[in-house]
């Protein structure tokens, strides 16, 4: 039986509903879920800011990290250790689904394999199939002071356009994260507004602050605060966030 850090939070969750949590020996401070699972688990510091020695002491035969959430210098210091390091960077859904499936490849059993990686096999070819009406355009920003939002070379921008929305800023070329103003969301006519609770915790203030604009979205009141994992975390959750972005989209489309 492997040993396994995970150094990233949404592998942690994918790990344990595939039954592999008896392999996992240390996590991060942010690796919530499932709580009961990694609540006695030791921590090892945070995805940026990892305890490299702490992890060295649980003896891990894998550490799997991810190229965003994760420095490389950490991680070329675990293998120059000799720690096999498992680097993730799924930026489409379709990626994440074959991720999830990898993971099950560490030892999960057929019922695991049915159970966690089929229903999100099924998730993303049901929203390709579907995808027939013109998008609705979506505005969704990760942070404020100052709003800062994706670019299509994301997983919530492919995650949005699954499922039926047209990233307003998807085109913007200067970096992943975009900075904009607030005269460019008016600009730009967003249909629906996305309010994710991670990274940036958007409350209802947020929300008030752009019912004010002169916007779609405000005027339809298609602004949602939602749980921002159900956007970027790449696994079981899949099929869950496949099917909040339907539904908001449909309504906002009026199909």
């Amino acid at each position: 039986m492997r040993r396994i850090v995970s150094l990233v939070p949404s592998v942690t969750e994918a790990l344990f509903a595939l039954g592999l949590g008896p392999q996992v020996v240390g996590v991060t401070q942010w690796c919530v879920h499932p709580a009961q699972g990694v609540e006695p688990l030791p921590k090892v510091g945070g995805t940026k800011n990892p305890e490299l020695e702490s992890i060295l002491s649980l003896e891990p035969d894998l550490v799997i990290a991810n190229r965003e959430e994760n420095k490389r210098q950490d991680v070329d210091r675990l293998r120059d250790a000799g720690i096999e390091v498992w680097v993730t960077y799924p930026r489409t859904v379709a990626e994440g689904v074959q991720l999830l499936a990898e993971l099950a490849d560490l030892g999960a059993d057929a019922e695991a394999r049915q159970r966690v990686v089929m229903p999100a096999v099924a998730a993303l070819a049901g929203a390709r199939e579907r995808a027939a009406d013109p998008p609705v355009r979506v505005f969704c920003p990760i942070w404020r002071n100052p709003w800062m939002t994706i670019n299509r070379d994301t997983y919530i921008h492919d995650m949005i356009e699954l499922c039926g929305g047209d990233n307003v800023f998807g085109e913007r070329t200067e970096r992943r994260y975009p900075i904009v103003r607030v005269q460019e969301i008016q600009l730009i006519r967003p249909e629906v507004i996305l309010l994710p609770d991670e990274p940036y915790s958007f409350a209802h203030e947020d929300a008030r602050e752009l019912m004010a604009l002169d916007i779609p979205a405000a005027r339809d009141q298609r602004i949602h605060l939602i749980d921002g994992t159900l956007l970027s975390w790449y696994g079981p959750r899949i099929p869950r966030g496949i099917l909040l972005l339907q539904s908001l989209f449909d309504s906002a489309g009026g199909r």
